[in-house]
């Protein structure tokens, strides 16, 4: 089989596999966590032991669809950090991008983060919950990067970029996650206040209790 072969083959496998991974995303849109095999073959027009092939079996498919959701999740939050204002407005519209992308398609965040019940018994959806911590993992990473490369922190920056990279999205994800399921406040009105938050609010509060706070 000469390069060009080759070539065309990989195209037409990796063209095969966005189209599964867009039927699988129709069905975890209309189904959420849960989401089976079995309505995902039938999405694409395929038999299951066909989606088996493309993936391995169910953690595949989550995988795929994991890194595909937060490839593009990390994208529009890096254009959040980038974007031409001053810090704080900044700090607001990246809290703000990541709350709207969970808010859109809140299917699509359940599927992600929380394990549908009886997932790895019956196949009536997907074992996530031990998928979740290495993609909230990834994530705090990608913002360590980000804050290592656009602030200075003086001695030991790379050690505390990761620490406050991976404590803001376990913020994020912590508050996101009971706000989506209780909606006590506006979206605009939680961005406010986790800004005050990492603005150093917490610090300058008073203590109701005259004692030595926490």
């Amino acid at each position: 089989m000469d390069t060009t072969q080759r070539t065309d083959q990989q195209r037409s496998a990796d063209r095969r596999r966005r189209e599964l991974l867009e039927a699988a995303d129709r069905v975890v849109l209309r189904d959420g966590p849960g989401a089976s095999m079995n309505a995902i073959a039938a999405e694409a027009g395929i038999t299951k032991p066909i989606l088996y092939r493309h993936f391995g079996d169910k953690g595949g498919l989550y995988a795929a669809l994991a890194k595909r959701h937060t490839d593009a999740l990390l994208d529009s939050l890096r254009a959040a950090l980038d974007a031409p204002a001053d810090r704080r407005e900044r700090v607001e519209s990246t809290l703000d991008t990541y709350l709207a992308a969970i808010e859109a398609r809140p299917q699509v965040y359940r599927f992600l983060m929380h394990p549908a019940e009886g997932g790895t018994q019956n196949d009536q959806g997907f074992d996530t919950g031990r998928h979740s911590i290495p993609l909230l993992r990834r994530m705090g990473e990608e913002l360590a990067q980000v804050i290592e490369e656009r602030l200075d922190l003086g001695p030991g920056t790379h050690e505390l970029a990761r620490v406050w990279g991976h404590g803001i999205v376990g913020m994020m994800h912590a508050a996101g996650d009971w706000w989506l399921g209780e909606r006590p406040c506006s979206r605009a009105e939680l961005v406010r206040s986790l800004a005050d938050l990492l603005w150093g609010r917490l610090a300058a509060a008073g203590d109701r209790m005259g004692g030595p706070g926490f």
